[in-house]
């Protein structure tokens, strides 16, 4: 047994794959299955385990790999948005640096009791983060090619996939993770794998679309080589995913920064967006959640009101209610956070915002209205609690604990 942020884990006695499907809103599978595009996911589906959980909020990438592979909130890891404002170096900041996370992961903490590990991450931006302290395989699709023994724990990766690197903004950046991880599992057979890919896919394709039925049927053929030898996995998302757009197609936003300079003066306040990261072409840094810094003289609560009573918004909360509904790290979300409504998005300034790139109305993620997702294993676990809430970090738990 190993104890990691306060919940123990078995170690793993068969190979097992945790699988976190970037952007998986429950349709993308349940109409691929009905469209026969998953096969195996459809026998699953009936002689394994499916349940729908909860992922955490923000329906970030960053905060909810985190919670996944530590089994914790973002209060207790501090990962709270794939972006941040650092007050105390007053400034606006990528959230992939290692030094920002304050929790160990399972990852490291198997690794340190004795056991291979392999973690394969379609964008790098997650890799470091992921690979923290660990002591095993960790590459992206991304960077494939740069690979090295010393760095990633393996090289030849190319070789090994017989792909070449693809594109960032492409479905082959995710089906290279899952054609890595059946070779890694034909070659090495890591104890325990982590696998999560892009949400390309489900920015540009709405579930049971041609394109979104191709893409989970690639994921349905390797997830079936994965089993076929002898797996135990666990598939989960790190957040669902919706249109964001009005009647006629065009993305429905609130720019809260030009609200806020309207209201309170320019300057004086500051939005952050926690979507922000370098790969912005496919969502324009629109997500339905944001935080806001307010100057001394302006009143948190009184800005909830307001801001709370505007027709895009489902909830505005002040510092400590926010923590406390969404378990987040207090002292790294602003003095208000703002959650829009299931079909609007959050901006800055409207300037900011270059939406020129999306050829494609607008889906994208961050609220409440994403946090529902699949907690999938190709194991029948009985005697689950039907009343539990389950949550997407969860999965490593049902993994190691029940499904062995």
């Amino acid at each position: 047994m190993i104890e990691v942020n306060q919940r123990s884990y078995r170690l793993p006695r068969v190979a097992t794959v945790v699988v976190c499907v970037d952007g998986c809103e429950p349709d993308y599978i349940a109409l691929a299955v009905a469209a026969g595009a998953m096969p195996w996911m459809k026998k699953t589906l009936h002689s394994g385990t499916a349940l729908v959980a909860d992922c955490v909020i923000p329906s970030f990438t960053n905060p909810n790999n985190l919670s996944i592979v530590t089994g914790a909130s973002p209060a207790v890891h501090g990962i709270c948005g794939n972006y941040l404002y650092d007050a105390e170096s007053d400034s606006e900041v990528m959230m992939n640096d290692p030094k920002w996370l304050r929790a160990p992961t399972v990852l490291a903490a198997l690794a340190d009791a004795g056991k291979s590990i392999a973690v394969v991450t379609a964008k790098d931006k997650l890799r470091s983060l992921l690979g923290h302290r660990l002591r095993g395989i960790c590459f992206s699709s991304e960077k494939a090619d740069l690979a090295t023994q010393a760095e990633n724990g393996i090289s030849d990766v190319l070789a090994m996939v017989q792909m070449p690197v693809p594109e960032v903004y492409s479905a082959e950046l995710s089906e290279f993770v899952f054609v890595a991880g059946v070779k890694l599992m034909q070659t090495r057979r890591p104890d325990l794998m982590y696998l999560s890919t892009t949400d390309y896919i489900q920015h540009k394709h709405a579930p049971g679309t041609g394109q979104a039925n191709a893409f989970y049927a690639m994921m349905d053929r390797n997830l079936a080589a994965l089993d076929a030898l002898g797996c135990v996995i666990a598939l989960t998302a790190d957040h669902g995913m919706n249109a964001k757009t009005r009647l006629d197609a065009r993305p429905d936003v609130i720019y809260l920064q030009d609200l806020f300079d309207e209201w309170f003066g320019a300057g004086r306040t500051r939005v952050i967006l926690p979507i922000t990261d370098p790969y912005v072409v496919h969502h324009g840094a629109l997500g339905s959640f944001a935080t806001a810094y307010l100057p001394p003289d302006v009143d948190p609560l009184a800005v909830c009101a307001r801001v709370g009573a505007l027709r895009e918004v489902e909830s505005a909360l002040t510092r400590a209610q926010a923590a406390e509904r969404f378990e987040l790290p207090p002292d790294r979300i602003g003095d208000v956070v703002v959650v829009s409504r299931r079909s609007t998005v959050i901006g800055t300034c409207e300037s900011r915002h270059d939406l020129s790139a999306l050829d494609a109305p607008l889906r994208s993620h961050g609220g409440v209205s994403e946090q529902r997702v699949p907690l999938i294993l190709n194991r029948r676990i009985e005697g689950l609690d039907p009343q539990k809430r389950w949550r997407n970090f969860d999965a490593f738990d049902l993994a190691l604990n029940h499904a062995q």
